[in-house]
């Protein structure tokens, strides 16, 4: 089982510009909790998160563990086959390249809305950010029984997709107006010029674990469906 592939690039092909940021978050109840003061993390719950997430046909390695904030460089095609998994007590995350996209599919939405049928009372959080000559990010904030916001596009450039009210989300949240100026988060700007990121690390507060260096992920080579595989190959290499 472990020798198919669905690739048709070999794995030391070289990439076409990186992905800096490719995550998921959920925090399931309490939210109000520190990424400093959580449990250690789970290796067995992580494995377990990588075999069920719906972008991996295949866990094939367990790599070495490394801590949240090593996001992986993306340099090779064999690099995009790496994620990482953390399970800290009540936070999950996940950082996996095959969530990224350039606007013509929005498979973080897909993924998170997959998790909020799995965890219907989380808090979920998802940011990816790629880098293909100009930065494509996509940034989703799901809360349990309320609102959804969802930003994808291009900085300066049009069309925006958003969904929902990041008004409602903001309140539900319970984030003032004081702390979205302090952030220069101005809803009523052109969409292309408002840091959708910076507010999606609002909804996660101190629970947000990837900038630590003090929690540990579990990192696997995966084989990713074929769907995955071919969304990833007509992203990061020019020609397919």
């Amino acid at each position: 089982m472990t020798e198919i592939s669905f690739w048709t690039s070999p794995p030391d092909r070289m990439t076409r510009g990186s992905g800096c940021r490719y995550n998921i978050t959920v925090v399931q109840p309490p939210f109000e909790v520190r990424a400093e003061d959580l449990p250690p993390h789970d290796p067995a719950a992580a494995r377990a998160f990588a075999e069920t997430f719906p972008t991996v046909d295949a866990v094939l390695e367990e790599l070495e563990p490394v801590a949240a904030c090593a996001n992986p460089y993306l340099a090779t095609r064999a690099d995009l086959d790496v994620i990482q998994v953390g399970c800290w007590g009540n936070v999950t995350a996940i950082s996996d390249p095959a969530m990224a996209d350039n606007g013509n599919d929005t498979p973080l939405w897909y993924e998170v809305n997959r998790l909020h049928e799995r965890f219907p009372e989380a808090r979920i959080v998802g940011r990816v950010e790629v880098d293909c000559g100009e930065s494509h990010t996509e940034d989703i904030i799901r809360l349990p029984g309320g609102p959804v916001f969802h930003a994808s596009g291009w900085p300066t450039m049009d069309p925006w997709e958003l969904t929902g009210d990041p008004r409602a989300v903001a309140a539900a949240l319970g984030i003032g107006a004081d702390v979205l100026q302090e952030h220069d988060l101005d809803f009523d700007a052109d969409p292309g010029d408002v840091e959708w990121a910076d507010f999606a690390t609002l909804a996660l507060g101190e629970a947000d674990p990837w900038p630590m260096s003090s929690l540990t992920t579990s990192v696997f080579r995966v084989r990713h469906t074929e769907s995955a595989t071919r969304t990833m190959e007509e992203l990061y290499f020019l020609g397919g």
